[in-house]
């Protein structure tokens, strides 16, 4: 069964208040993603592309602004009851979270602090790069990727060009299939949107790794494939706005079901990435 096609951004909003509603009440992902309507790991990826922090993260976030609300009132709680109330274990974990947040303890917050706070915007960012769904499935028999991989959250993203430059230095590697290269995305932790990120290409055999390198076994599955022609900037700003547009517009009215595996993207032999009108191709994996 098809997972529901709903209008970008109803479902959001829905989700949204939904968590402003149950702030103080315990919620989990697959709770929120129910609300939405959605798969879990299809929200969790859909959540974080189209604002750049995991479902969860913002749910700490708005508890921890609620907390720094009644700290600021006439008569500010105790904290180890603000922290009970706010869903945290301790105090401890509460004062941590919170000093991450604010820059101070919750004894020494002000409220001048608030108004520094980013807000999330239902409004959709501009895509620099065209992006379009292609027609057909397409079905891939079992690879294997190697290249350099690293983990990111929010907080170190910015640092996914980086592993690049080391695959492009090390080129052509032992058992390569050929020029093209792939950007590999698993998800590792749907709650805190922990990801991970392999630059790398098509290799045969067991081949010794390099140092720092690893091998990822993209197994066989039916994707729908979104192309993404760009338009000469910069190129991870552009892939950033079109994971966007992907999971939160294309790929839900696609009707399709998304399935649990690694997506990825798929650059030509031939790529240049600040040449207008390049070509990179998404792949997510989909029930066929």
């Amino acid at each position: 069964m098809s997972e529901p096609s709903r209008p970008f951004p109803d479902f959001l909003a829905e989700v949204l208040a939904y968590i402003e509603a149950h702030r103080d009440e315990p919620l989990t992902v697959a709770e929120l993603a129910a609300v939405a309507g959605f798969s879990p790991y299809h929200f969790s990826r859909l959540f974080t592309a189209r604002f750049g922090i995991s479902a969860m993260e913002y749910v700490r976030t708005c508890r921890l602004q609620s907390a720094a609300l009644r700290l600021t009132g006439e008569k500010p709680p105790p904290l180890a009851e603000l922290a009970f109330d706010c869903g945290f274990e301790s105090q401890e974990a509460f004062t941590r979270a919170f000093r991450r947040r604010y820059g101070v303890p919750p004894g020494q917050f002000q409220r001048t602090a608030l108004t520094q706070q980013p807000r999330l915007s239902m409004e959709r960012e501009m895509t620099t790069a065209r992006v379009e769904m292609l027609k057909d499935l397409v079905r891939r028999d079992a690879i294997a990727v190697v290249g350099p991989a690293a983990l990111f959250t929010e907080d170190n993203k910015s640092g996914i060009p980086a592993l690049w430059p080391r695959l492009i230095r090390a080129l052509p590697l032992k058992n390569q299939v050929d020029a093209r290269t792939y950007g590999v995305c698993k998800m590792v932790d749907k709650t805190e949107g922990c990801l991970k990120y392999l630059a790398g290409v098509e290799v045969t055999g067991d081949a010794p790794l390099l140092d720092g390198f690893e091998r990822m076994v993209l197994e066989p599955h039916s994707y729908a494939v979104f192309r993404l022609t760009l338009d000469g900037s910069p190129l991870h700003p552009q892939m950033q706005s079109a994971m966007a547009k992907i999971w939160g517009e294309l790929l839900p009215k696609s009707g399709y079901k998304t399935v649990p595996a690694p997506d990825f993207e798929l650059y030509p032999s031939d790529f240049e990435p600040n040449r207008k009108g390049a070509t990179v191709d998404m792949y997510i994996a989909v029930e066929a």
